[in-house]
């Protein structure tokens, strides 16, 4: 079926749907006659004004439908396509010939989720049980607004139940080619391309749908846009991921080491499809989570075919939806490195993109800076479903939030001019703690004993001045203009390794006492209403938060890990010898911060991170080349001439 597009500019229009005709052939012989014409039913219409369009159908009113829809996949293995399950809610009016565009937020967290016990992460068994589970507050997921506000304005809005979760079939797999085909499979339906199916086993259609759909959610509910972005299918015009993940072993591993995401330390891909396997007999699913278990490989954490599948970053050339990128400068969950490269990825490809940076953690933006969300995701949904010329593709293309409350924009990220200035770490004048400096100054090797079995990372950066037998710490001076660091920071360092643990863990650090954020956002206990709240729901409401802060003497900025066998590829094990010396090289999170004056900039470089990394026994020694070994940081303008 072809569908026209229409531009609409920033004045009122209305757009209404076409009427059908219906012709009756007359008897051989008849005679035409005319007769008055019964007055034309209004035409329901959507309304622009000021470049958006507005609410002027009743949320109250609207109809809901439910439908399972047949995908290409057969995850479970049954001969039997799988299904996954929809439901709507549409103005009214689409029952009349209105047609619609569909926002829809996918998810498998829809039925809840299963307690499921974590890996142990405590190597040679000394942790004789495993990790009890760190339950995902869903609530805090994303608030639910979408149809409040969205219906009221022109939009169905949809709820998907990722394979093999709630009322969908299959199993879930953990963001493999399966459960792309599920969220793909939506959109396939919406544009006519798949078959559904009502509750009662009658075939339904979207006639009211104008094939134009939009996705958006949080975490795993803004994976699964980039999941079907990246499949390259048409007619999802629009994608609003808030921290999502773009390749799993970004989430799971890191540079050939197995790293957990924060707070779920020993979670891997075969505990999440456990914990979200909410569908009908479950017990269907077991050999093929116990697949994954088998194929995602605990031990050398490599990059694999299983990760390959996972990993979206290699098909942002197929995206043809805009895309409007969310992430917390202080999120561990998913962190900020699945965000930015597929930032770049999009770029790379051409993409309509835009990008927002907050100092929260793993949240979303629209509960403290609530009337911008909804003006830009509206705009961005409005210009790509719509249509609508409404300037929100001239604007800025980034939004960063420097410090609480306070925002900056820029055209690009990293900004402008940023360029990569690399410091040395150097020997301190009587072992450790040691200097950065633009300059190399080689001097005697310096080393320390991995307890992070014991110790967190956290414990080892304090007391930067003095010698800590258990990590290395080298600082600058004082700074005396501000530095600001974006982008992507990189350490390269010469060291040997001697004992179980093959993990070598750097942290930079902000040293210099300051009111910082901490934790997540908190309640005001302000309550502001939005969108057409129905009687019982309080889905057009939230009440406003900010972010929690307090006075501390340092700040992990970013961190970055390397499984020192992986030294070469994280697809490819290549043991060490102990105590010989390697160049090794690995990344840190991508970030954006600012060091004060009178602040010092710091890297700690340990080996086992206690919240993060398996957990070797005590007592490998890393010996490390000062002068030899630096660190690689992306500043804006003037940041290298701060250093000197």
């Amino acid at each position: 079926m072809t569908r026209r597009s229409t531009s609409i500019g920033a004045g009122v229009l209305t757009l209404g749907t076409a009427a059908l005709l219906a012709l009756t052939a007359l008897p051989a012989g008849a005679t035409a006659h005319a007769s008055p014409a019964a007055p034309a039913a209004p035409r329901p219409q959507v309304k622009i004004a000021g470049g958006e369009t507005q609410p002027v159908f009743s949320r109250a009113d609207a109809v809901t439908q439910t439908v399972d829809i047949e995908t290409t996949a057969d995850s479970d293995k049954d001969g039997v396509r799988d299904r996954v399950q929809m439901r709507i809610i549409r103005p009214k009016e689409t029952d009349a010939g209105l047609r619609v565009p569909t926002v829809m937020e996918a998810s498998p967290y829809w039925a809840g989720i299963n307690d499921v016990p974590n890996h142990s992460v405590d190597i040679d068994g000394l942790q004789a049980k495993s990790l009890s589970s760190s339950k995902r507050d869903l609530a805090a997921i994303y608030p639910g607004y979408l149809d409040n506000y969205y219906v009221p304005r022109g939009y169905a809005v949809a709820q998907l139940d990722s394979i093999g979760t709630g009322g969908s079939t299959g199993c879930p797999t953990s963001g493999d080619r399966s459960e792309q085909a599920g969220a793909k499979a939506a959109v396939d339906w919406l544009n006519g391309r798949a078959r559904g199916w009502a509750p009662d086993g009658t075939q339904v259609k979207a006639g009211w749908s104008t094939g134009n759909v939009g996705m958006i959610g949080q975490s795993y509910n803004g994976t699964l846009p980039n999941m079907a972005a990246a499949t390259g299918v048409v007619g999802l015009k629009a994608i609003i991921p808030i921290a999502g993940i773009s390749s799993w072993y970004d989430y799971y591993r890191a540079n050939g080491g197995v790293v957990a995401p924060g707070t779920f330390q020993g979670e891997d891909l075969d505990v999440l499809a456990r914990a979200v396997l909410t569908r009908k007999n479950p017990e269907v699913c077991k050999k093929i989570i116990d697949d994954i278990e088998a194929t995602q490989d605990r031990v050398t954490g490599d990059y694999s075919k299983a990760w390959a599948q996972r990993d979206y970053v290699g098909q942002a050339k197929n995206v043809r939806a805009a895309v409007m990128v969310v992430h917390g400068l202080n999120d561990w969950n998913v962190k900020v490195k699945n965000s930015i490269q597929w930032w770049n990825a999009l770029k790379k490809a051409g993409v309509p993109r835009k990008l927002w940076l907050h100092q929260a953690n793993h949240a979303t933006p629209m509960r403290w800076r609530l009337e911008e969300w909804l003006r830009q995701t509206h705009h961005w949904f409005d210009r790509f479903l719509y249509n609508v010329d409404n300037g929100i593709t001239k604007e800025p293309r980034v939004d960063i939030e420097r410090s609480p409350g306070t925002w900056e924009h820029a055209s690009d990220w990293p900004v402008p001019g940023t360029r990569d200035v690399p410091l040395s770490m150097n020997a301190g004048p009587s072992g450790q703690p040691g200097t950065l400096a633009l300059r190399s100054q080689h001097g005697a090797t310096q080393s320390f004993v991995d307890e992070g079995r014991t110790r967190t990372a956290e414990q080892l950066l304090v007391n930067e001045d003095k010698a800590d037998p258990n990590r290395l710490a080298f600082l600058t001076p004082s700074l005396k203009q501000p530095v600001r660091l974006n982008g992507i920071p990189k350490a390269s360092v010469r060291a040997s390794l001697d004992g179980r643990s093959p993990y070598l863990t750097a942290l930079l650090v902000d040293y210099g006492t300051d009111t910082r954020p901490t934790g997540p956002r908190v309640d005001t206990g302000q309550k502001v209403c939005f969108g057409e709240n129905v009687p019982g729901d309080e889905g057009g409401c939230t009440t406003r938060q900010t972010l929690a802060t307090e006075t501390a003497p340092y700040k992990v900025v970013t961190r970055g890990w390397l499984d020192a066998n992986n030294r070469h590829s994280p697809s490819r094990t290549e043991p060490i010898k102990a105590g010989k010396t390697y160049e090794f090289s690995w990344d840190f999170q991508p970030t954006d911060y600012v060091f004060k004056p009178g602040h010092r900039l710091g890297v700690i470089v340990l080996s086992t991170d206690y919240d993060y990394t398996l957990r070797y026994p005590a007592g490998t020694k890393v010996t490390l080349e000062p002068g030899s070994s630096k660190v690689i940081l992306p500043l804006a303008r003037g940041g290298r001439e701060a250093l000197q």
